[in-house]
């Protein structure tokens, strides 16, 4: 057999498919879903077991038909901000936890190596996170439905706010990634950001029962959005006007996928 010369063997970084190296974007999306699907029993049963949990603590606490909230059974109004507290919690852990572990074990530069741009490493490791988020929703909004006896109002709207939680705590993961130098680094921006926000963004409570200035400063939180667009989609009332809501998160997750984007460009603490 003859022996290519070096003209004559496809150069390392060549886009066979146009622009996008595909064959490369599949892989590491299907590399993302694989890895959080070969655990499914931490990253999908234990989120619907820990929603579960929340639910049965809250009936058991107010009792049956007692407590409303926005002229809602409280059970109604808790479900969507349990769905959207999971999802939040879940599409972040996601890429976070994808950067820092290869990171950690040394094996980033697998990664960096092979011809992907900053925006196939980007929608990659989103990928991964809208899968994730995705499934968990459907499970918990599955078990929400037969628990409250109630249908989806408006399930456009619904999808579309966990498609943009999905993104932005996708993108915030990514970041906190590329950030965390080792495990315990990552799990303080979990337990001192990303856990406090998806609790007080209106997930248990609506803002409008909260005292001055923290009304205020609620409506100046994008996950509060998040949260409240998803019940607006649920159950067809919300606390700010949706459109508002939707055109605050668009503008916030655009802002964090580009910054996402220029740190992968630049390699910044990504590169050995």
């Amino acid at each position: 057999m003859e022996r290519m010369t070096m003209d004559e063997r496809p150069a390392m970084g060549v886009r066979r498919f146009g622009r996008v190296n595909w064959l490369g974007l599949r892989t590491l999306i299907t590399r993302e879903v694989m890895r959080f699907m070969a655990v499914w029993q931490q990253t999908i049963f234990a989120p619907l077991m820990t929603a579960a949990l929340f639910v049965l603590v809250f009936a058991l606490a107010l009792g049956q038909g007692r407590g409303q909230v926005m002229g809602l059974p409280y059970l109604q109004f808790l479900g969507p901000g349990i769905l959207m507290m999971t999802v939040i919690q879940n599409s972040f852990a996601n890429s976070s936890s994808s950067i820092t572990s290869a990171k950690v074990q040394g094996n980033i530069v697998d990664t960096l190596m092979p011809p992907l741009s900053a925006g196939e490493l980007l929608t990659g490791y989103l990928c991964g996170s809208v899968a994730r988020a995705g499934l968990v929703a459907m499970v918990i909004g599955t078990g929400m439905v037969v628990v409250t006896g109630a249908g989806i109002a408006h399930p456009l709207w619904a999808i579309t706010f966990v498609l943009l939680a999905a993104l932005l705590l996708g993108g915030l993961g990514i970041l906190a990634g590329i950030l965390a130098q080792k495990f315990d680094q990552m799990a303080a921006i979990t337990n001192f950001v990303i856990t406090p926000l998806s609790f007080l963004s209106g997930t248990f409570y609506s803002v409008d029962s909260l005292p001055e200035p923290f009304r205020t400063l609620s409506h100046w939180n994008p996950i509060f959005y998040l949260i409240d667009g998803a019940r607006f989609g649920v159950t067809g009332v919300s606390d700010a006007p949706v459109w508002r809501g939707f055109a605050i998160c668009v503008a916030v997750v655009a802002g964090v996928l580009y910054l996402g984007w220029r740190w992968l460009k630049s390699g910044y603490r990504m590169k050995p």
